[in-house]
């Protein structure tokens, strides 16, 4: 298998495609919009760059890597020859069926169809294919080419086959790849998900502050990252759309989100991305503003 198309160029698509053209796969990077693909290539180079200043990679292998990765805004021609899909679109369940019915139309017949859903049951998105038997997730972490964890997801109708074929390929680039059951938020966010809405509670509730409520878990936890800072990356919308899916696919009041992280994705403060969440980001700078409405 050395032919990979991959489906979204965003955060997580573009760091997809570079860790499989990093290990030596053809890569076709399907975006809408040439702007976002634009985008995407000026990240895996800004990436690219970053390995070779650590001594990860060489220039060599740099210039080696981006040369695997080819750019298309239609989808048929970027899955022709594919021979794994791996989409990574927006954490929307209607977007990514729409996706997947489309993809059984036109990718090989052969070719595996996998979701980097983070929470979304594959055996739905499956349903959307006539090879529910070749679809799977292939859940990776961000950043993916620093994070070593795949969840691989089966779905009802994923074949020994199919997850033994994308087990090994997720181990060729490098990760650890884990095979879970398909339930909702598998095993990564229905544990990650509940943590992160109480730490908003918490705050919600006037507990502690933000940076409270981080430097506890951090120090007394042992987390690299405090869970409100790390919501922050991850995207405040995304972490409001997994809980739908928990609260939706479990029946469950406590996944229920926290009315403040609704609030704060409907005034379009969602993280890192947008430049504020729970801290503000200030523009070319890594350094973190707590955001003056979350102090004590």
């Amino acid at each position: 298998m050395k032919n990979i198309t991959v489906i979204g160029s965003g955060t997580m698509g573009n760091g997809i495609a570079h860790t499989f053209a990093q290990h030596g796969f053809n890569v076709s990077l399907v975006d809408i919009s040439t702007e976002a693909l634009d985008k995407a290539l000026q990240t895996i180079t800004r990436n690219l760059d970053r390995q070779v200043s650590k001594g990860i990679l060489t220039g060599e292998q740099k210039h080696a890597t981006l040369g695997r990765i080819r750019t298309f805004t239609e989808t048929g021609p970027g899955v022709s020859d594919a021979q794994l899909v791996v989409e990574a679109a927006t954490e929307n369940t209607n977007l990514k069926l729409d996706i997947f019915a489309q993809l059984d139309k036109l990718a090989p017949s052969d070719a595996i169809l996998a979701s980097n859903t983070s929470s979304i049951s594959i055996t739905k998105i499956a349903a959307r294919t006539g090879r529910p038997e070749k679809v799977i997730g292939m859940h990776f972490m961000n950043p993916v080419p620093v994070m070593k964890l795949v969840e691989v997801i089966r779905g009802y109708a994923t074949t020994d086959e199919t997850t033994a074929r994308v087990m090994e390929l997720a181990a060729a680039l490098g990760k650890s790849p884990v095979e879970v059951n398909d339930y909702p938020g598998f095993v990564a966010n229905r544990i990650l998900m509940p943590m992160i809405n109480e730490a908003i509670y918490s705050l919600h509730e006037g507990v502690a502050g933000v940076e409270e409520i981080d430097t506890v878990m951090r120090l007394g936890m042992a987390h690299p990252m405090g869970p409100l800072q790390l919501a922050d990356f991850i995207g405040l919308d995304v972490c409001l759309a997994i809980l739908r899916v928990l609260q939706e696919g479990f029946g469950n009041p406590k996944y229920a989100p926290c009315p403040l992280l609704v609030n704060m994705v409907e005034a379009g403060k969602q993280g890192a991305k947008t430049g504020e969440g729970f801290y503000t980001y200030t523009s070319g700078s890594k350094d973190l503003v707590v955001s003056a409405k979350f102090q004590k």
